[in-house]
């Protein structure tokens, strides 16, 4: 026999006994999990039984307390039939004992009723009760033929209310004369606790033909395919499927469950499903820690007999790890810093041809310095001296090197060099290790190069941010000088007539100028942010609106649903991207009309919020439909994010159409809001700024169509509410808006205005003018306040933001504050008069 085979039996036969009884133990197990889990199933069984036993009681409870009140009602309803009494004065006791059970019971847990005299007499009179033929019901037949007993119905779906219900009659003694309750099951209620059961425990509940009562389940599913599990249990239950302690069912998600059920005197079923790994838990996990331990003692005894051989493997794997280290670099030197000794564990091919493999430590370091670069010989020396070494490990420094350029043949390359210790190696040496980082370096090297390189760019970056501010105060203080000057002089010569109209002209234009800079500035604030390239060219707003919504229309009259348009433009022809607005546009629409339903309503309605050059336009796409969740707005935007929505029909989509409207509107420079609610609908609000296009030939007759417009406008005789809180700002507004008739009330924060809105009488304000930055509170939160306010001008009186603030993202913070419109300062007063006059007109009341 070999010296191979013979190591292999003997290593055999000492693991025969171990195995025979780990195999008896194995075998002794099984025996035990069987008794084990067969006594599990036999205690469960009896425990669902008791429970649902339990639960029958609490309901046959409830059931009984109905009757109870059923008897007393029939009773009490038999005296007034006897006294005479008239329909009414039945409807009015019936609606006293309602308001009783109400509260015994709750409100709308039961519905009581009387059908007197061919008429059914409720508290709460039913929608369609004329045409209900109460006749054909079961609830009345059986009432009619069960001799004055108090009967059941099964569940069915009532003819009124469109809800399941469950019925219970009385006839009167000494009359046809029928008593009735409307029972909904959703409102049983149990006395024993469900924290009884587990969380994965089902309980159900179901009448005589197996539909569904009430229901308390973990499983996911339709209401229909837990009717159809249901009646999989019922139908076991009668046929005796489910009887033995181990016989189950498997449910909806695959999972198999012990059934456990008790019948009701009226022939209802209480029905408690478990899972059986609930049940088996404990079991299960005895199995698992027997396992562990019986796998641990194997492995521990596999180790043990193999431990010696491993041992051989493991040294030899060590040493060709060792091996494999030792390549990385291309010469290492066991150091003994205390005898100045070296011994060459791996060398150079030149330190070889030059010295032994133990030696004189300076001579190595002599002959390294033959191939180190000259400018760094110096330090390398010190640094690697026996003494630096010595001090080194004193101080606990386990890594220390560096890296140099080294000679390889006719070139320098670079090359790391690190002193190691370790408590290892013996307490007078560490190890001297060479490794070639060329590569590294190189890579090292760029990135300190392109980090430098950044440096200098954000140097200069500054530089030129420094240099935009310089500029742009010199700019700005040129007219403001102009102004500050003008003004004195003015005052000065307030007496001459033309010096003062010199005056007021070159003020006024040293303002424009201040203003067209202020514009400037905005708007390269809006080309530093975009990415995409835009295609800005003139086009008609409104068609291009109109054609967009046009191309809907089919659709909506297809699906049966309302388009609207609503375009209040004065200038329709602007300058951008008509494609691009195109694609908002038909995102929005498409969206809308993809969570809408038949009879929904989709409305776009376009807006033109000031009157200037550069103005703001405001396009809101607003549905009907499904609406969203608040827990998904805040994903609206992200890629792919989808709102799951219950719905009859799928939802087909990418979920790119939002982040792309985006997007697109943020490279416009606007900005969008989206308000929504469950079941109410969805309203998207961009805020988008254009180029008013000008029409030259056009001009004079439009300038006439403005002057006609703002005379039919008047606003003479309103009351307006101005919020400002600078004094110079609250005089020139309150006597320019005077001089146009209006009639002016002042305050001077947003606190106050609120305090004046609901001290006034209702409507007796005709709009707001409200200021954004003010003390105490600002001008969002003060329309917030008082859109909120309980008075019936509260959500209808114009509100509208003048403000300095002229950003896309600050009149979409005043559109979502309630307010109705936006007017920049400085402020353009016939734009104002006539954003007015419009407002108040759609209030309801015609302009004077």
């Amino acid at each position: 026999m070999s010296e191979r085979r013979k190591k292999r039996y003997h290593i055999l036969e000492k693991l025969k006994l171990p195995f025979l009884l780990t195999a008896i133990l194995l075998v002794s197990a099984g025996v035990f999990y069987v008794f084990l889990r067969e006594n599990l199933l036999q205690s469960y069984q009896r425990m669902g039984t008791s429970a649902t036993r339990l639960y029958t009681s609490d309901v046959e409870t409830e059931m009984n307390a109905y009757t109870a009140l059923m008897r007393y009602g029939t009773e009490s309803i038999d005296v007034h039939v006897q006294d005479g009494e008239t329909s009414e004065e039945i409807r009015g006791w019936i609606s006293k004992y309602c308001e009783r059970l109400q509260r015994i019971f709750g409100e709308n847990a039961i519905d009581p009723y009387v059908v007197y005299q061919g008429d059914i007499l409720a508290a709460n009179p039913w929608e369609g009760d004329e045409s209900y033929s109460y006749q054909d019901t079961e609830w009345y037949q059986k009432a009619l033929s069960s001799d004055g007993e108090v009967i059941f119905t099964d569940v069915y779906v009532d003819a009124i209310y469109r809800r399941p219900v469950i019925t219970m009659a009385q006839k009167c003694q000494n009359s046809d004369t029928v008593f009735a309750f409307d029972i909904f099951p959703e409102n049983i209620q149990f006395h024993h606790e469900r924290a009884e059961l587990s969380p994965n425990d089902s309980i159900y509940i179901c009448d005589r033909k197996g539909r569904l009562i009430y229901a308390d389940t973990a499983m996911h599913g339709t209401g229909e395919e837990v009717q159809q599990y249901v009646n999989r249990l019922c139908e076991g239950i009668r046929t005796g499927e489910l009887e033995a302690y181990d016989a189950y069912v498997t449910d909806l998600e695959g999972s198999r469950r012990g059934v456990y059920y008790d019948e009701m005197n009226t022939g209802w079923l209480v029905i408690i499903t478990v899972p059986f790994e609930s049940i088996l838990a404990q079991l299960n996990r005895f199995v698992a820690l027997f396992g562990l331990v019986m796998l641990v003692g194997i492995v521990s005894l596999v180790l043990f007999t193999l431990r010696n051989l491993r041992m051989d493997y493991e040294v030899e794997r060590t040493g060709e790890t060792i091996r494999a280290l030792s390549n990385s670099y291309y010469a290492l030197y066991r150091i003994n810093y205390e005898d100045d000794t070296y011994e060459m564990i791996k060398g150079s091919d030149y330190v070889r041809s030059h010295l032994p493999l133990k030696g004189s430590y300076p001579e190595l370091l002599k002959v390294a310095g033959a191939v180190i670069e000259p400018a760094a010989f110096r330090e390398f020396r010190e640094s690697f001296s026996s003494e630096s070494i010595r001090n080194l490990v004193s101080n606990d420094i386990r890594d220390f090197g560096g890296d140099f350029q080294r000679l390889f043949g006719d070139e320098y390359r670079w090359v790391n060099v690190r002193v190691l210790f370790d408590e290892m190696l013996s307490s007078d040496e560490a190890v001297l290790s060479f490794r070639e980082v060329e590569q590294e370096k190189r890579g090292q090297l760029q990135e300190r190069k392109l980090l430098e390189d950044a440096l200098a760019s954000s140097r200069q970056s500054e530089k030129s941010k420094q240099a935009f501010f310089n500029n742009m105060s010199h700019d700005m203080r040129t007219p403001l000088n102009a102004i500050l000057g003008l003004s004195d002089l003015l005052l000065q010569n307030a007496g001459d007539e033309e010096k003062v109209r010199s005056y007021v002209e070159r003020i006024s234009y040293s303002s424009r100028q201040l203003l067209d800079l202020v514009n400037d500035i905005l708007e390269m604030s809006r080309l530093q942010r975009g990415k995409v390239v835009l295609n800005n060219q003139s086009f008609d707003l409104r068609e291009c609106v109109c054609s967009c919504a046009d191309s809907f229309r089919l659709q909506a009259e297809a699906e049966k649903k309302q388009l609207r348009i609503i375009c209040g433009l004065r200038d329709t022809h602007v300058m951008g991207d008509a494609g691009r607005m195109g694609q908002i546009l038909n995102n929005l629409l498409s969206n809308a009309f993809k969570f809408t339903s038949e009879g929904d309503s989709v409305t776009v309605e376009v807006r033109q919020l000031g009157d200037q050059e550069r103005t703001q336009y405001q396009i809101v796409v607003r549905d009907t439909g499904m609406g969203m969740s608040q827990e998904f707005l805040p994903h609206l935007f992200e890629p792919y994010a989808r709102e799951t929505r219950f719905s009859s029909r799928q939802i087909n989509g990418t979920g790119l159409g939002m982040p792309i409207v985006k997007s697109l509107v943020t490279q416009m420079s606007g900005q969008i809001y989206v308000d929504s609610r469950l079941g109410e609908g969805t309203a998207f609000t961009l805020t988008i700024p254009f180029l008013v296009a000008k029409d030259e030939e056009g001009e004079a007759g439009k300038m006439e169509e403005k002057r006609v417009l703002f005379n039919r406008l008047s606003l003479e005789g309103r009351k307006i509410l101005l919020a400002e809180d600078n004094l110079l700002n609250m005089e020139i507004a309150t006597e320019i808006l005077k001089m146009n008739g209006l009639e002016l009330l002042q305050a001077w924060n947003g606190a106050e205005a609120v305090e004046i809105f609901r001290a006034s009488a209702p409507f007796e304000i005709d709009a707001i003018l409200m200021d954004m930055q003010m003390p105490v509170m600002d001008g969002c939160e003060a329309a917030r306040r008082i859109r909120a306010l309980n008075r019936p001008d509260a959500g209808r009186v114009p509100i509208v933001a003048v403000t300095a603030n002229a950003f896309a993202e600050d009149i979409a913070a005043t559109t979502a504050a309630g307010m109705d419109a936006h007017i920049s300062k400085p402020i353009d007063f016939e734009a104002l008069c006539k954003t007015l006059a419009e407002l108040v007109g759609r209030t309801g009341e015609p302009v004077n």
